[in-house]
């Protein structure tokens, strides 16, 4: 019986809900195996994506799942008073997320307006930051990330790094920035270099690199302006 109850609970490693998340996103999974994350364990006899479904069934679905109290969660077989505490604070979460509205979405129409988001935060950054800045197709941010810290070079940020975090989000163009902890923004050749290799690699891809700025103590310098992209 306690073989049989193990083997319940068990499932091969390309169906568990964790690792199909990880390779194919949140949106591939059902609403079980979602449940079944947050549940993280099943019962003696059930896995959690067999528990998921049993919840999901006693209560009538997602919605009314949502709508119990702690009390009636707690009321349901393999749920205990921690794990309702954890599915409700995920619940309100969800409806948080649902109410709140984005900020005022930051437009880059100049070399200034990326200056003006970036400037004081890397100003005084101590090592070299690589950040990029991805855009949609009004050039409006819809994200951002530092991709790598450190001595700027071509090892240390490669093309494909960069525009595979571009297509993760459906960026229609790029713009990059790092900062100089010297000071003094003028560009390096390194800078050149890898600026001209972004830009190559995103006309093959179709990806634009609008431009790439050296960050000084509050000042910075566009090499698009400079005629070096």
């Amino acid at each position: 019986m306690e073989q049989r109850a193990y083997m319940l609970r068990e499932l091969p490693a390309d169906e568990r809900p964790r690792e199909r998340m990880q390779r194919q996103g949140p949106a591939a999974l059902s609403h079980a195996e979602l449940l079944a994350i947050l549940l993280r364990t099943g019962t003696r006899n059930e896995s959690a994506v067999r528990l998921a479904e049993r919840i999901l069934n006693e209560c009538g679905g997602l919605r009314r799942f949502a709508e119990r109290s702690w009390d009636e969660l707690t009321h349901i077989r393999g749920i205990g008073p921690v794990k309702a505490l954890q599915l409700q604070a995920s619940i309100e979460l969800g409806r948080r997320v649902a109410r709140s509205r984005l900020p005022e979405t930051v437009r880059i129409t100049r070399p200034q307006d990326a200056a003006d988001l970036l400037m004081e935060e890397m100003r005084h950054l101590r090592e070299e930051h690589f950040v990029c800045l991805f855009l949609n197709t009004k050039n409006q941010v819809i994200g951002r990330q530092t991709l790598s810290i450190g001595s700027l070079n071509a090892s240390v940020v490669h093309p494909r790094e960069v525009y595979r975090a571009a297509i993760r989000r459906s960026s229609a163009s790029i713009l990059c920035a790092h900062n100089h902890p010297s000071g003094d923004p003028t560009p390096s050749s390194e800078d050149i270099q890898l600026t001209r290799r972004l830009a190559e690699a995103g006309k093959l891809i179709g990806i634009e690199l609008l431009d790439h700025l050296v960050i000084g103590d509050n000042r910075f310098i566009s090499l698009k302006e400079t005629g070096c992209l």
